[in-house]
């Protein structure tokens, strides 16, 4: 897997944090890594975006590509519109992609938003990028109730465009989960017909760089480089079936 695209069910679910243990965890076996912001809105000229972020946590050995940023937290096409430049293309994404594919081990695409958030004025997505590299997609998720839907909208998504859905991710575990949170455990695998590979504490991305570093492979499966344990994680948290 030498390009990996991160996208989500929708706006702050924990993307940035998820993309940066993937990367922590990839530099901690050895490999090199490389992050790629395509569009980075809703952030100012001079101001650290989702690429500074990654790198904060991850570490310094990551390089991180940003394509374009635009200052309204809008979605790119809209955001680019608005603010008078160029927006991203697919092809562009997919380019700078490759080219950083070429010198690293892995490439870590973060879209913005959700899967099918517009790219440009023709209705361009991360979608078709993915769709030009034949690269799978790993989807971050809420943990809690409504998650399915967005989950299962999204892995449809990716089927009916012949896209490779790496798993699920749920980007931010609370330390108390509710019910719908525990059942989702058991469904979300079973409405996206996906597996789940890893579930990042609430918070994480408050903790010490060193420190994430350290936790970040406890938080993902073998899959994507951890040693997070889904069968073990689910039988701990997942409500007992009624009788």
């Amino acid at each position: 897997m030498t390009v990996l695209f991160v996208t989500g069910t929708g706006t702050e679910i924990g993307k940035t944090v998820t993309t940066a243990a993937i990367a922590a965890t990839t530099l901690l076996s050895g490999y090199s890594v490389a992050y790629l912001k395509p569009a980075q809105t809703g952030v100012g000229p001079g101001e650290p975006g989702d690429a500074a972020e990654v790198t904060r946590l991850a570490g310094p050995e990551v390089t991180s590509v940003e394509l374009a940023r635009y200052p309204e937290p809008l979605a790119p096409a809209t955001a680019a519109r608005r603010s008078g430049a160029a927006p991203v293309g697919p092809a562009d994404i997919a380019e700078a992609a490759a080219k950083l594919a070429a010198v690293h081990d892995i490439v870590l695409v973060e879209g913005a938003g959700g899967l099918l958030v517009r790219l440009d004025e023709v209705g361009s997505t991360l979608a078709d990028a993915a769709r030009m590299l034949t690269a799978p997609v790993l989807v971050v998720t809420p943990a809690g109730l409504g998650a399915l839907n967005g989950a299962a909208l999204t892995a449809e998504s990716l089927k009916a465009r012949e896209l490779k859905c790496a798993g699920f991710v749920i980007g931010s575990w609370p330390e108390d989960p509710d019910l719908a949170a525990r059942c989702n455990l058991t469904d979300l695998p079973d409405v996206t017909v996906a597996p789940l590979l890893g579930a990042l504490p609430a918070g994480a991305a408050a903790l010490d760089p060193a420190a994430f570093r350290e936790a970040a492979p406890g938080w993902l499966s073998p899959r994507i480089g951890g040693m997070w344990d889904a069968e073990a994680f689910t039988s701990y948290w997942a409500p007992a079936a009624l009788a």
